[in-house]
């Protein structure tokens, strides 16, 4: 699978929902690092991202290719997240998300970077919580 075919396998899985369809890209035992969920084995995350999703809407704006310091592959993608939570509240923000690859293409950690200014108070007022990093967390 190329980089753009996993880039939008994921999208696509991610805007239904569809759990298993996003899943089979992570290798087993990755970790999402969320900014509003925390770090989180992609198996945990996913089921909980979509409960507290009624709908998506994504729009891809950029993809790149590089490599993390140890030469693993990375690759980073920029899209729009039209974000509503089961009470139908808007949420939406642009992210960034940083996948580290494995040898065989599939995504070992995903690294998820937005602003939460506007999100956080909404997903707070909706599921009650949201975690938070501290510095050593970092």
């Amino acid at each position: 699978m190329t980089v753009n075919e996993l880039v939008a396998a994921y999208l696509a899985g991610l805007e239904r929902a569809d759990t298993e369809a996003v899943l089979k890209l992570f290798a087993p035992g990755a970790v999402v690092h969320s900014p509003l969920y925390g770090p989180k084995p992609a198996t945990e995350f996913y089921p909980e991202l979509f409960s507290d999703t009624s709908r998506s809407r994504l729009t891809l704006l950029g993809v790149t290719e590089g490599r993390t310091r140890q030469g693993a592959a990375l690759i980073s993608f920029w899209f729009h997240f039209d974000w509503y939570l089961p009470s139908g509240a808007a949420a939406p923000f642009d992210v960034v998300d940083l996948a580290e690859l494995t040898e065989h293409g599939r995504i070992a950690s995903l690294r998820i970077v937005y602003d939460t200014v506007n999100v956080r108070p909404v997903f707070e007022r909706e599921t009650g919580t949201s975690w938070r990093a501290v510095a050593t967390d970092v």
